[in-house]
């Protein structure tokens, strides 16, 4: 369908074109970071890492004590990379330590909520092995901000409004109250923000890259040097401190320990295109289990948004989401989630057949993909107890009375839940005329941060992805060493073995079931990447949350809630609430997406980077 978009919508933002790069991410300055790397004849990985940096730098509901996912094109080898620079659970974060405590669920700010940092090393991985440049040059423009730059509102009015927490914690109230015991304490918008820990820890990143190959080492060792400053040196030893200083479980042992994990992402296809996702430590695999569904019914047909359109989709989002809350973990952990099943079309097609197109079902449960690895499932027992978790009577009726005006807003809790549901991360996406393509969803240490010690690195908050009961998932356990099963998932697909499209989003939970209708909007319905990341979205709150509360009435699926925009026409919202819907409505259904687009015919690029957030392209 190369430049053949059909879809007649105007947007808010235009589309963005390109023949030799693009890069597009999460913040205006950041996406510059990326524009000075491709200026300076960097690749779209160089970019792609200098625009991480920098969003780190800024506090773009992420940190440099997060975690980072990527997926890579590689062009000579033609084929999709995948890199895992997840943290993992540290020495002491046990099911019997947060119990201990009073946790349903590990908690979800302060040291103990925090995996061990990811973003340095992929960095650095990526870097080294798949980018052309210096780390020094990579680093320049996050050193720079550093340095001092005037800072957004969003973020400043975020540290403004978490400031009551951030008190509590003495190495972030350095950094982030600028105007202590003022009315405002927080950075005022256009305000020089400056880190002076942070560049400290940055230039002896470099410090450590220049003297590696002062001393001979080839470019990829010199780089690899930095890491093992941040994991090893004095990084290390006083994020420990700082970490431990007020009751954090990381060691430097976990530091010295962990290494990101290049490994093979997972893949579907479509309709004739290759769609690649991470593996089942992330979400992403639900993304492919819903299209495997999808592909069982003549969405197209039943048009963009209709009442039999929106239904259908929601109840295949259920059906995968319920597989993801149950099946899905870090895989190299006993039990190993059954991702050859859950992938198979076999499966899709008993899971297909299970839609009423009348009606919401309100008890879906995690399906049985055993058979179709011709293996006997182990968790028939605790799959049937499973169900005593959650009240079936309540979720029949639904959590939400339905509201019968188009233009209600979310309130009071509702919206904290769906608050949740769309919790930050932000995106990266990179391309260039070699056909380098990468797309990454960082995210971790957000607003409001702890920052450990004086390293002016915020800590990362993922440890709250992890269950302490096996009810809700055995694959998913709290355990040192182990990754917790994320909600960050960044999208690539292929068409006739060349990239197609590359996509990703912020936003929890969401995530894939923003990126799921964002690319069916571009394959099914002709709509321009602008156009598909500008339009509406549904979401299902009828899955587990991956973040939030710590007691499991914070965590629960609400059946048959579904978050509509506001605009959506009366007489679906009157079809919907016939099938047992309780509708909300909002104007922001969505995290921003940034998506990038492979015209074959023309041999350019399309870009696309939603109304939704301050998310910006360049490209040229």
């Amino acid at each position: 369908m190369s430049g053949t978009f059909t879809f007649a919508q105007q947007t808010q933002k235009p589309p963005l074109h390109g023949k030799h790069w693009m890069a597009i991410t999460g913040k205006p300055l950041a996406a510059t970071a990326g524009a000075q790397l491709f200026q300076q004849g960097g690749n779209a990985v160089d970019a792609a890492c200098a625009m991480l940096g920098a969003t780190c730098t800024m506090w773009d509901v992420l940190s440099w004590g997060g975690e980072t996912q990527a997926l890579i094109y590689h062009p000579e080898l033609k084929k999709v990379i995948a890199i895992n620079a997840l943290g993992v659970a540290p020495t002491g974060a046990t099911v019997d330590f947060f119990k201990s405590k009073g946790y349903e669920f590990p908690p979800e700010y302060g040291p103990l909520a925090a995996v061990t940092p990811g973003t340095p090393g992929g960095l650095c991985y990526m870097l080294a092995k798949y980018g052309t440049k210096s780390l020094k040059e990579v680093l320049q423009p996050s050193m720079q901000m550093a340095a001092g730059y005037p800072i957004e509102a969003q973020t400043a009015n975020s540290i403004e409004r978490g400031k009551e927490r951030i008190k509590q914690w003495p190495y972030s109230k350095e950094v982030f109250l600028v105007h202590q015991g003022e009315e405002r304490e927080a950075p005022e918008a256009g305000e020089i923000f400056v880190q002076k820990e942070l560049l400290q820890t940055l230039e002896k990143m470099v410090e450590a890259e220049q003297n590696a190959l002062a001393a001979g080492k080839s470019r990829e060792e010199a780089i690899m040097a930095a890491h093992h400053r941040f994991y090893t040196g004095d990084i290390a030893a006083e994020f420990v401190r700082g970490s431990q200083e007020h009751g954090g479980l990381i060691t430097m042992e976990d530091l010295a320990n962990w290494r990101p994990i290049e490994e093979e992402p997972l893949q579907i296809n479509y309709k004739g295109i290759d769609v690649y996702k991470l593996q089942s430590w992330t979400q992403g695999p639900a993304m492919l289990q819903a299209l495997n569904i999808l592909k069982q019914f003549d969405l197209k047909g039943m048009g963009y948004n209709s009442a039999p359109y929106i239904h259908t989709v929601y109840q295949a989002m259920n059906l995968a989401f319920a597989d993801r809350d149950f099946y899905y973990g870090d895989p190299a952990f006993q039990p190993k989630t059954p991702i050859d099943g859950l992938l198979s079309d076999g499966y899709a097609v008993k899971r297909a057949a299970q839609i009423d197109p009348t009606k919401n079902d309100p008890s879906v449960e995690p399906g049985d993909p055993y058979p179709f690895e011709s293996r006997q499932n182990p968790y028939l027992d605790l799959l049937a107890k499973r169900r005593q978790l959650t009240d079936t009577t309540a979720r029949e009726q639904g959590d939400f009375v339905p509201k019968h005006d188009a233009t209600a807003h979310l309130q009071n809790t509702d919206s904290l839940y769906h608050d949740r549901l769309l919790r930050g991360t932000t995106s990266i996406e990179a391309a260039d005329a070699e056909g380098w393509v990468i797309s990454i969803t960082p995210s971790g240490g957000w607003l409001p941060a702890f920052i450990a010690g004086h390293t002016g690195v915020g800590m990362s908050q993922r440890l709250q992805s992890f269950v302490l009961d096996p009810l809700i998932s055995p694959f998913n356990v709290v355990e040192p060493g182990k990754r917790p099963r994320v909600t960050l998932t960044p999208a690539m697909a292929l068409k006739d073995g060349k990239p197609y499209l590359s996509f990703a989003v912020q936003g929890g939970d969401t995530q894939d079931q923003n990126l799921l209708q964002f690319f069916l909007n571009v394959t099914e319905f002709g709509m321009t990447p602008q156009q598909a990341a500008e339009a509406a979205n549904i979401n299902s709150n009828q899955l587990w949350l991956s973040l939030g509360g710590t007691k499991l009435a914070d965590r629960k699926p609400r059946a048959g809630s579904l978050l509509l925009d506001k605009r959506t026409p009366a007489d679906v919202v009157k079809q919907l609430e016939a099938m047992g819907y309780a509708i909300q409505f909002g104007e922001r259904n969505s995290g921003p997406i940034n998506a990038i687009y492979f015209d074959d015919k023309h041999g350019t690029l399309w870009g696309g980077s939603s109304n939704h957030g301050e998310d910006y392209g360049i490209a040229w």
